[in-house]
């Protein structure tokens, strides 16, 4: 079979992965983990990429190998079976709504520097944000892959323009608190945050011109590139550490007064698309599961511009109430990104799981160290994980009585008169 848009070179593939993993992110978490990690944060993101580097690689070889829009779902489902691959697709469906809600509150600190909200202002807001993103992806809209690409691209010239400043100034990093192992390990569990996605690499492979040749050394370059990136954003933010958004105060300090218009338009305009983006991919995939039959069958009617709206709705109503529940709660990003980073962990334990059964022995050294670094982010998350565990525990549950039902509705209905 013909495949098609063969285009995707080595050194474009490197800029794509690192586009998909480049998030808003960028501007907020490197003070996170400062602000946990203190003068020990570089080494929580030094050590962060390299517990990443072998999961890109098992990802790209799973990619390479075994293409399927349906990623560690369908390497889970090929390994150890259909229901398996189901938990997994769930984990990850389930993972969103938290995800979005995360999202949107670190999103909206971009504001902080140019307005001041009060909580009840901010809320009202978000719940708007969310019922506008609703109206777009009913109709089919969604904003062009050129622009998110023209975003991200202009992000890391932001960041490129700050070093080159801060190599020609005279500023130096401020005195932050001497961080301790258990500080770093804190702060690995909160950046994982900035490496979600890293499966999405799997759907790129059947792009490239060479896959066999370029495909892991593109995955490679681009996690490479990003881990470098968030490790340069790291030393930026702590030009300005105390700054209500650290990157904002360096870009003052460094380039001017615009650094809050600047910072602040970049990441707000950004995290809706990114947003809009989760929304748009997570009714595909309930429309999905319920034409299989594993969702209900109210997910499945699409409307006149071919978009699952009832899906939408339901997981925008699901989002809209974590994030009404994490204000009165007043649960802030860190928690709920916690709780979704758990989620993904397990769905990259298991995918690592599945390769060490689907690849040849020859991979079994990278896996088993993706293994390792699976098992050092669940320790660095802590009770974190127990959100993880509880949601997949439920899923499983679920499936299981779904399919004892059917096999019994099935036994009913054959039975003779």
């Amino acid at each position: 079979m013909t495949r098609l848009n063969q285009t995707i070179t080595r050194w474009q593939g490197m800029g794509l992965i690192a586009t998909t993993l480049l998030g808003t992110g960028v501007f907020i978490i490197p003070q996170l983990t400062i602000q946990q990690a203190g003068d020990r944060a570089f080494w929580a993101w030094v050590i962060l990429l390299g517990a990443i580097l072998p999961l890109a690689y098992v990802f790209a070889e799973l990619g390479r190998k075994y293409s399927h829009a349906a990623g560690p779902a369908y390497f889970v489902g090929e390994a150890f079976g259909q229901t398996a691959g189901r938990v997994v697709g769930l984990l990850f469906l389930f993972a969103v709504p938290p995800g979005a809600a995360a999202a949107l509150i670190m999103t909206f600190k971009f504001l902080d520097p140019i307005i001041s909200l009060t909580a009840q202002q901010l809320i009202g807001i978000e719940l708007l944000v969310f019922m506008t993103l609703f109206f777009l992806n009913r109709r089919g809209l969604k904003l062009s892959g050129r622009l998110q690409l023209g975003l991200t691209l202009i992000i890391l010239a932001v960041v490129v323009l700050m070093l080159g400043a801060a190599l020609l100034t005279t500023a130096a990093p401020a005195e932050v608190k001497a961080g301790t192992s258990d500080d770093v390990l804190a702060a690995i569990g909160l950046a994982i945050w900035s490496f979600l996605g890293i499966e999405a690499i799997t759907h790129l492979a059947t792009e490239f011109k060479d896959v066999k040749r370029d495909f892991i050394p593109a995955t490679l370059g681009g996690v490479a590139l990003v881990g470098l990136i968030f490790i340069g954003c790291t030393y930026l933010s702590l030009l300005a550490p105390d700054h209500e958004l650290a990157m904002v105060g360096a870009f003052e300090l460094l380039l001017g007064e615009s650094g809050r218009w600047i910072i602040g338009a970049l990441g707000l305009i950004s995290g809706l698309a990114t947003i809009n983006v989760y929304f748009a991919s997570l009714s595909r995939l309930a429309w999905s599961f319920s034409n299989e039959g594993v969702l209900p069958a109210q997910l499945k009617p699409l409307n006149k511009h071919q978009v699952p709206a009832a899906a939408l709705l339901a997981f925008m109503l699901i989002s809209a109430l974590i994030l009404v529940t994490s204000f009165f709660t007043e649960l802030d990003f860190a928690v709920l990104a916690h709780w979704v980073n758990g989620v993904f962990v397990l769905i990259y334990g298991a995918a690592m799981f599945a390769a060490w059964k689907l690849l040849s022995h020859r991979h079994r050294p990278a896996i088993a160290v993706g293994l390792a670094a699976c098992a050092l982010f669940v320790y660095s998350l802590g009770s974190s994980m127990l959100y993880a565990v509880l949601l997949s525990i439920v899923i499983s549950s679920a499936l299981l009585i779904q399919q004892h039902w059917r096999k019994r509705d099935a036994t009913v209905v054959s039975r003779p008169l």
